[in-house]
């Protein structure tokens, strides 16, 4: 079929009638504009709308409509004091203009728009990962290092024909919390889920399961503890009794700045007849979620929490980094040898929990969310 030499407008009546064009979105009042595009929750959709027009792509860019999309899916991201872009995609990239206009805050809107849609759109579209690097340390251990924290990264609590768990100290008061701190795979990490499993002694009459009562999860980056706040209202998620890995899925992904998790775990319940000291036993830990590096990297300003925001558009296509334990075998032969030096280091000084806290507070009751 061929195409006719001039294609008109159904809306008009010749192609003559056509200039100057009209753009409709132009007619309307900047808050019903801001409806129609705040009304677009698909990022596709948003980055599709900025090549409609130059006005709608003025528009856009100019009132952060993808970094108002990713606030709604990520709101840890307020944090952000900046956008930067790394020389190589900058030298790389041809620039387009606000309005042909080369001034700083025209580019600063730019760089913006292009971190944040293309943030947006890998925040609808990932695949979960197991998102634990390492095991760093744990506020104290019974038997080092047979019932070290890095147990905790096996999917199995039997290896070689031997239990395979983290044990704390024996207790005699059950209020006595304990700590157990990762690493994961980068600074920049989106989770989605959190699992935990009790252990259960097999080799023990009565086969008890060491839980804790309750717990609760820190993410964040690792600051001083002089600077903890006091009476942090935090609301424990239950823990059952039971010998499974014991799934969360969080309402909503939550954004992790600065790359670790701390799980607190509240409440003793089960006593070793042996010594009648209460323990608290983990057979596995696992981290779900997706990790944002390379392409984006978090630069952290401590104490006070705020991060640049680093985005690099040459490793879109480059692979995020892939934790090291999703097929752990053995632990003790798997892991790096700096890790456990590191842990070897905190277990001689007089046990393995760091003089660090953690920022952000993710306490859950009945998978509710609560950011402190």
């Amino acid at each position: 079929m061929r195409l006719p030499d001039q294609l008109t407008d159904p809306l008009s009546s010749s192609t003559s009638e056509m200039a100057p064009h009209l753009d409709l979105l132009q007619k309307l009042q900047f808050d019903m504009l801001m409806v129609v595009l705040m009304s677009l929750d698909d990022p596709a959709d948003l980055i599709r709308a900025s090549a409609v027009s130059r006005f709608w792509r003025q528009f856009i860019i100019t009132h952060r409509l993808c970094k108002q999309l990713c606030l709604r899916l990520l709101p840890q991201l307020s944090n952000v004091v900046r956008v930067s872009e790394t020389s190589c995609g900058r030298k790389k990239r041809k620039s387009v203009g606000i309005e042909s206009s080369n001034s700083a805050e025209s580019k600063a809107l730019l760089r913006e728009h292009r971190a944040y849609g293309f943030l947006a759109r890998a925040l609808k579209t990932f695949t979960p990962t197991d998102c634990i690097a390492e095991a760093v340390s744990a506020s104290s251990t019974d038997n080092y290092p047979e019932e070290s924290i890095r147990n905790t990264l096996n999917p199995r609590d039997r290896v070689l024909r031997r239990a395979s768990y983290w044990s704390s100290k024996g207790q005699k008061d059950p209020a006595v919390p304990e700590t157990l701190i990762y690493k994961l795979i980068s600074n920049l990490c989106v989770i989605t889920e959190i699992s935990v499993q009790p252990f259960q002694a097999y080799f023990q009459a009565g086969l008890p399961i060491y839980s804790a009562k309750s717990f609760r999860f820190r993410i964040g980056y690792l600051k001083s503890r002089k600077d903890l706040e006091k009476d942090l209202k935090v609301l424990p998620l239950q823990l059952p009794e039971e010998n499974r890995l014991q799934k969360f899925v969080l309402p909503e992904p939550v954004l992790c700045v600065g790359g670790f998790l701390q799980v607190e775990l509240l409440g003793r319940v089960q006593k070793q007849e042996t010594d009648g000291l209460l323990y608290i036993c983990v057979s596995h830990v696992k981290v779900v979620g997706r990790s944002l590096f390379p392409t984006f990297e978090a630069e952290v300003f401590k104490p006070f929490g705020k991060f640049v925001l680093k985005y690099d558009p040459e490793a879109q296509n480059r692979p995020p980094p892939l934790s090291p334990n999703s097929q752990l075998a053995i632990p003790d032969m798997m892991h790096a040898q700096d890790i456990r030096d590191m842990e070897q280091w905190l277990h001689m000084f007089g046990g393995n929990d760091p003089d660090f806290v953690f920022l952000n507070d993710i306490p859950l009751d009945n998978l509710e969310m609560f950011f402190m």
